[in-house]
C-alpha cells in the first residue's frame, strides 16, 4: 500500500480522496480532495470547523486539521476513482484528544506499553429498509422465525453479494453472510484484526453498506431498534489479546476453564466491573435501550442482554466464551462508534488485568427463561441517562479514556438526552389528554 497517497493515486487511478474522521456521535465527516492536492493534505491535513460536527468545540476554535493515515487508505470498490482514508485530528499542532480515533490510538499505545496487542472482530448487523425508513424493503420477508431464511437472503442477493465481493477484493477475509433474526435484517462477517484495523474497517463497512444499498434503491440502517417487536441490531465484539509479536494469543490456555487464561479472565473481569458504565459507549443512543431492555420479540428472543453476566457457549448472557482464547461481548449495538467501541474495550480490559479483576460467578442457565433466579448481578442501565450517570461515576474508566474525551462526551450526550426528554410525543397525548 505504501505511505505516499499521491503515489497510491497514480498507481490505482484515483482521482479523489475522502479524508474522513468520525465525531463523538459516530457521524462520519469527510472532505473530497482531488489527487493533485493530496500531497499537501497528507502533510498538513484538511481543515474542518470542529464546532460544525459533534465535538465539544466552539465557533471560535481554530481550524481542526484532519491528517490522513495512509495505512488506512481504501479504494472504493464501487467507485474506483475515489479512495477513503481515515484521519487523525490535530489543532494548534496537538492531537485533539476528544476525537474517537485519537482516543483509541492512545489506548492502543498504552496496551502496547504493557506488551499487549488487542485483536477484535465485530458482527455489524443491519436492516435493508425502504428509502423513507418506514418498512423493511422485502414485503415477502414475513416469517416469525426468519433467521437464516434461504429465500429471503437470496431475494437480496444482489446487495449482499456486491458488498461481499467488495470485501473479498479488499482482502478482508469475509467468511459468511446471513439473514438475521429479524425480518429485513442481515449480518456479514469478516476476519478479526488488530483493533485499529478493525475500527477502520467497521467504519468503512457502514459507509459501504449504506452506499451499496442506496445504489440499489434501498436504505441500510444500523439503528439499534428500528422496528418494535423485531430483534435489534447488535454489534457483538470478539476479543483476544496477543503478545508483542502478535503471534501468541495470551488469552488461550487449554488447562484453564473454557480455555481462557488467567490474563483473559482478568480482562473479562474488567469488562464485567465496568459494564454499566461501558453501556454509555457501547449503547450510545436513546434508542439503544429499546434493544437491551426489550420484551420478547416475534422470533421468541431478543438476543440482547439486560444483566451483567457471563457464561460459556450460551448466547443469552452479556458475555459468552464460545471457544478457547477469546470471548464475545454481546452488549454493543449498531449505533456504537467504531473507534470508541474498541477504545472502551481496551480501557476496561487493561484495568481488569492491572487490578486482577475477578469476572465473578459463571452462569450457564438460559437467562431469558431463568434470569430471575440470578441474585446480585447488576442490571444494565434502563435508559441513556442512567448509562451516562454510571459512566460519570466510573472515575477510573473516565481517566483511562481521557478526561478531555470523557468531559466532551458526557456534555454532548447529556444535551442529546435533554433534547429527547423535552420532545413532545404522541404517546403523551394518548395517555394524558383526558386525565
Amino acid at each position: 500500500m505504501g505511505n505516499d497517497l499521491a503515489a497510491f493515486a497514480k498507481k490505482n487511478g484515483v482521482k479523489y480522496f475522502m479524508i474522513s474522521y468520525t465525531d463523538l456521535f459516530g457521524g462520519q465527516r469527510a472532505k473530497l480532495v482531488p489527487a493533485q492536492a493530496i500531497a499537501d493534505m497528507q502533510k498538513d491535513g484538511a481543515g474542518f470547523a470542529g464546532f460544525a460536527t459533534w465535538l465539544d468545540l466552539t465557533p471560535a476554535h481554530p481550524d481542526m486539521l484532519a491528517v490522513p493515515d495512509p495505512d488506512s487508505v481504501i479504494q472504493l470498490p464501487w467507485k474506483k476513482e475515489v479512495a477513503w482514508v481515515a484521519a487523525n485530528c490535530i489543532m494548534d499542532d496537538k492531537e485533539v484528544d476528544q476525537t474517537p480515533r485519537n482516543t483509541l490510538r492512545r489506548l492502543i499505545a498504552e496496551a502496547a506499553g504493557d506488551g499487549m496487542h488487542v485483536k477484535t472482530g465485530v458482527e455489524a448487523e443491519f436492516f435493508l429498509i425502504s428509502p423513507d425508513g418506514s418498512v423493511i424493503s422485502d414485503q415477502y420477508d414475513t416469517a416469525s422465525k426468519p433467521c437464516y431464511d434461504q429465500q429471503a437472503v437470496m431475494r437480496r442477493y444482489d446487495v449482499i453479494a456486491e458488498i461481499c465481493d467488495h470485501m473479498l477484493a479488499l482482502g478482508w477475509g469475509p467468511y459468511q453472510n446471513d439473514h438475521e433474526d429479524a425480518n429485513g435484517q442481515f449480518e456479514m462477517n469478516w476476519a478479526f484484526d488488530d483493533v485499529l484495523a478493525t475500527a477502520d474497517k467497521h467504519s468503512f463497512f457502514k459507509f459501504m453498506v449504506k452506499s451499496v444499498a442506496e445504489k440499489h434503491g434501498l436504505r441500510a440502517t444500523f439503528m439499534p431498534k428500528p422496528f418494535q417487536g423485531l430483534t435489534g441490531n447488535g454489534c457483538h465484539a470478539h476479543i483476544s489479546v496477543w503478545d508483542e509479536t502478535g503471534k501468541t494469543n495470551v488469552f488461550a490456555d487449554n488447562s484453564m476453564e473454557l480455555g481462557l487464561s488467567a490474563k483473559g479472565k482478568n480482562f473479562l473481569g474488567g469488562i464485567m466491573k465496568h459494564a454499566s458504565a461501558l453501556a454509555a459507549i457501547t449503547n450510545p443512543t436513546v434508542n439503544s435501550y429499546k434493544r437491551i431492555n426489550a420484551p420478547r420479540t416475534i422470533s421468541g428472543a431478543t438476543w440482547a442482554p439486560n444483566t451483567v453476566t457471563w457464561t460459556g457457549n450460551n448466547r443469552t448472557h452479556m458475555v459468552r466464551v464460545p471457544g478457547p482464547g477469546r470471548f464475545e461481548l454481546r452488549l454493543p449495538d449498531g449505533a456504537a462508534n467504531p473507534y470508541l467501541l474498541q477504545a472502551v474495550i481496551i480501557a476496561a480490559g487493561l484495568d481488569g488485568i492491572r487490578s486482577k479483576a475477578d469476572p465473578g460467578k459463571r452462569y450457564d442457565i438460559d437467562m431469558y427463561q431463568h434470569g430471575h433466579t440470578v441474585k446480585g448481578a447488576p442490571k444494565l442501565p434502563l435508559n441513556l441517562l442512567d448509562a451516562l450517570r454510571e459512566f460519570d461515576k466510573d472515575k477510573s474508566l473516565k481517566a483511562a479514556l481521557g478526561e478531555e474525551f470523557s468531559s466532551a462526551y458526557l456534555k454532548l450526550k447529556h444535551q442529546e438526552w435533554n433534547s429527547y426528554a423535552s420532545h413532545f410525543t404522541q404517546w403523551e397525548r394518548d395517555h394524558t389528554l383526558d386525565i
